[in-house]
């Protein structure tokens, strides 16, 4: 019985997830079901876009997955818990990194202004690749003499 769960487990499991971290500031694509007034029957989908900072990530990378999203709407703090491999889910997009030292982000709950601010986790990142393009490129043949080798 238990080989059949695991098996059931896994084709429900996805496979195209972007990394989420606590930190990053993602969008969720959940499918919503608009039922009434639709000309074929009440069976009609449109996608809810939910943008808000991971705040805690639980119950590991298997089915039952969850990420809590937190977004703050006309000052007022709204928080969901979304299943990650959920059919419901269309897709993620993960907008920006923020550099955190914590697995589970309560305290932004009550953080308020500049503390509730995130730092940027792509920095050192964003200076290597200025530094890189400020180098000069070498030509084919400068790179075909350095890889021979003198004899």
């Amino acid at each position: 019985m238990s080989k059949l769960l695991e098996q059931f487990n896994k084709s429900q499991l996805k496979n195209d997830l972007p990394e989420i971290r606590p930190g990053d500031t993602i969008k969720v694509h959940q499918k919503i079901s608009a039922e009434g007034g639709s000309a074929s029957g009440g069976k009609a989908e449109r996608i809810q876009i939910f943008e808000g900072i991971v705040i805690a990530r639980k119950h590991g990378k298997g089915v039952s997955a969850t990420i809590t999203v937190r977004k703050v709407v006309e000052g007022v703090g709204v928080e969901r818990v979304f299943p990650i491999h959920s059919p419901s889910i269309a897709k993620f997009e993960v907008i920006k990194h923020g550099k955190v030292r914590r697995a589970k982000l309560y305290y932004l709950r009550t953080a308020s202004g500049k503390k509730s601010k995130l730092k940027r986790k792509e920095f050192s990142a964003a200076i290597a690749e200025e530094f890189i393009k400020e180098q000069p490129t070498e030509t084919s043949t400068e790179i075909q003499a350095t890889t021979e080798e003198p004899k």
